[in-house]
């Protein structure tokens, strides 16, 4: 089969031809129907060196993944061959506290897990090949009626990670509060959305991209700025001077930080989702007070299938780009230099084959 590898640290991925898995006890073999391609991956291939991470290439890309049940291992049950799925990346022992809940991201027992902190196209091979190995059948969320793999792929990830990131803030979301996405992009564009959809809270939005601008405009954002100096104040203004209950930071950056931490309401959530590498000074006299600042990663099970309910009832949609599995490279190449809109998809297969 096709697949798309990753052979070492700091190079760009190979189209190649590698065996077909074949799943033994408890797995299942996925024909995958779309993976996405994610900025994060970008990261991956040009910026991790060996020792980095607890694990290293080859393996194929593509932690974003759904497609359709092919085969399945001795003694998995509740799944039937050609039901579509939508794949849960992070793959962690499934026995600690963190597994048990569904946080696999943040699973307690590396030395028990099949790649520490990673999953499906993180260490393990991932979706960008004909087919996918899923180590557990607990990996797979069917698909409600009416979603396509091709809609669910990017879900998986880039909506998923800003829905968790939301979750934990949703106590401080409710009528007359103020919540601000910086960074319109692939994932911004949807937490936007999921704001939208589950919370009650003014959406602010802010990104310097006029056609960014544009896109939160069509989806619902109640006020929308260009990054600046001026940027904090504005948000502030519009917030009766008291600042932004919860700030989602997509971007990462020192600049942006700056300007999360400038916007922010006392007792309010920053939650940085980007991983653009900046840093946020804290001192006591830094931050309003009882400012909760935090990291996230990914999200869980629970969530996914909270998602794609969204998704079925036309509450999320991922704005795609698509590109056949041979254009892969390609989709790469767009994405790092900014020439994709909303999320890079890769269609290893349009339907089911059997």
């Amino acid at each position: 089969m096709r697949a798309l590898q990753l052979k070492s640290w700091k190079s760009d991925p190979v189209l190649t031809d590698v065996p077909v898995p074949e799943p033994g006890p408890g797995e299942v073999l996925v024909q995958v129907g779309a993976a996405g391609a994610c900025h994060s991956d970008l990261h991956l291939m040009h910026e991790f060196e060996s020792g980095t991470l607890p694990w290293s290439p080859p393996f194929t890309l593509g932690h974003e993944n759904a497609g359709w049940v092919h085969t399945l291992g001795e003694g998995v049950t509740g799944l039937e061959v050609g039901q579509a799925v939508a794949v849960v990346g992070a793959w962690g022992c499934g026995t600690c506290a963190h597994c048990i809940d569904g946080l696999e991201t943040y699973c307690e027992r590396p030395d028990l897990a099949p790649v520490p902190g990673g999953g499906g196209g993180l260490g393990m091979d991932g979706g960008m090949a004909d087919f996918l190995l899923v180590p557990s059948a607990r990996h797979l969320v069917p698909l409600p009626d009416g979603l396509e793999v091709v809609d669910a792929a990017p879900l998986t990830d880039a909506a998923l990670t800003p829905y968790h990131a939301v979750r934990r803030s949703l106590g401080k979301l409710g009528p007359g509060t103020t919540a601000v996405v910086i960074g319109v992009g692939g994932l911004g564009h949807l937490g936007l959305q999921v704001l939208k959809a589950v919370t009650a809270a003014r959406v602010i939005a802010v990104d310097g991209r006029q056609s960014a601008r544009a896109q939160a405009s069509a989806l619902g954002a109640d006020l929308v700025l260009e990054p600046g100096e001026e940027t904090a104040t504005r948000i502030r203004e519009a917030t009766g001077g008291r600042g932004a209950d919860v700030v989602l930071d997509f971007v990462g950056s020192d600049e942006t930080l700056a300007t999360a931490a400038a916007s922010m309401r006392q007792l309010g959530d920053l939650t940085i989702v980007g991983i653009a590498g900046g840093t946020l000074p804290v001192s006591f006299f830094g931050l309003p007070y009882e400012t909760s600042v935090q990291t996230t990663y990914w999200g869980n099970r629970r969530e996914l299938v909270e998602v794609l309910d969204l998704a079925s009832r036309g509450l999320l949609h991922a704005a795609t780009t698509i590109y056949p599995l041979e254009d892969a490279v390609s989709a790469y190449d767009d994405l790092a230099h900014g020439r994709v809109t909303g999320r890079a998809v890769i269609v290893p297969n349009d339907t089911f084959t059997g």
